[in-house]
């Protein structure tokens, strides 16, 4: 991440298994005391879904909110990136008394009494995946479904005269994978393209490799394999690779993982679809910060949605993309 002081991403990133910081609040002087009383500490937390290489870039969003406004926002990676993980780190920072906290929720319909729980004694909001249903005050982060349908249209130009394809991602039952993939059959199948399969990897790493060479060796006749989250990227790339089909099965994923971007520049990759979560983390902080201080309420959107937007990479612009990219890891550094 480029930071001028290694040790802080150690201390900011806590594990499910770390101890929690105690943060605790000053109490104001005694009556007669000429002491003036102190603020109040912030307790702010982004909790993922995962430890993804994503997450860096949010982060660094998240650290320059934190100079801007001298607060201090916890980012909780669940190691395993499973529900019942992120379901034990949000009971605990709950119980902590957390003023606010953001979740980019795992399994939405799966954890609606976890969130509504939390959401009882905080200020929740979520970002990258929602969950719509429960008591969440706010989402920041993509329309899914439209980011779907993004990568869907450029499939069709990958594949003008249809093919068969196959999607690939950690757990369907997230929002984001669900809508995502939604998007993208509705912007494909009008054209001849067919989804032949889907395959869940539940964020393990060789596990997504072995799904795409899998796949790839039982369908010799598959044109396009999708990753729906963002390691699903590198792993599509090393498998397409390894089996020496470059140019015989193409590549259509989302989000800016550098094995992604190396993808694209290598030709196993052919697009992305790149969020904003430098954003994610910026907007979190700030909305959370705002939220905590009772100045954010009014403010809120009637939607409750605020969309970042996506944007399309391939060959003709990664270059002048990873320069973007650099720079905004840059300024939280």
């Amino acid at each position: 991440m480029n930071r001028s002081e290694p040790s802080r991403w150690g201390r900011r990133v806590v594990l499910l298994l770390a101890a929690a910081l105690a943060l605790g609040c000053s109490k104001p002087g005694a009556a007669g005391n000429n002491e003036p009383a102190k603020t109040k500490v912030l307790k702010l937390a982004l909790v993922t879904n995962s430890a993804s290489d994503f997450w860096k870039i949010a982060a660094a969003g998240l650290m320059k909110y934190e100079k801007e406004s001298k607060v201090q926002v916890d980012l909780k990676m669940p190691p395993s990136g499973t529900t019942e993980e992120q379901n034990q780190l949000l009971q605990s920072l709950s119980a902590q008394g957390y003023d606010a906290i953001t979740v980019s929720v795992a399994a939405p319909n799966d954890q609606l009494p976890v969130l509504n729980a939390v959401a009882e004694k905080t200020k929740l909001i979520t970002t990258d995946s929602d969950a719509p249903r429960s008591k969440r005050l706010l989402y920041i982060g993509t329309n899914n479904y439209e980011a779907g349908k993004t990568l869907g249209e450029q499939i069709v130009k990958l594949l003008p005269h249809g093919g068969k394809m196959a999607a690939f991602v950690g757990t369907l039952a997230a929002d984001n994978a669900s809508q995502r993939l939604k998007g993208i059959v509705d912007a494909t199948q009008s054209h001849g393209i067919e989804l032949i399969d889907r395959r869940e990897d539940n964020t393990d790493r060789a596990k997504a490799r072995s799904n795409v060479e899998d796949m790839i060796n039982a369908h010799p006749d598959l044109k396009v394999c999708v990753g729906l989250w963002s390691y699903n990227g590198p792993a599509i790339a090393l498998a397409i690779e390894s089996l020496g089909k470059q140019g015989q099965v193409l590549g259509a994923v989302f989000d800016e993982e550098t094995g992604t971007l190396l993808g694209i520049e290598r030709g196993s990759i052919q697009v992305t679809v790149v969020q904003k979560p430098f954003q994610f983390g910026y907007l979190s902080a700030q909305w959370m910060h705002q939220l905590a201080l009772g100045t954010a309420a009014s403010k809120l959107p009637p939607s409750g949605v605020i969309d970042t937007g996506v944007e399309v990479v391939d060959a003709k612009n990664v270059a002048e993309f990873k320069n973007r990219l650099e720079a905004l890891k840059r300024s939280g550094s």
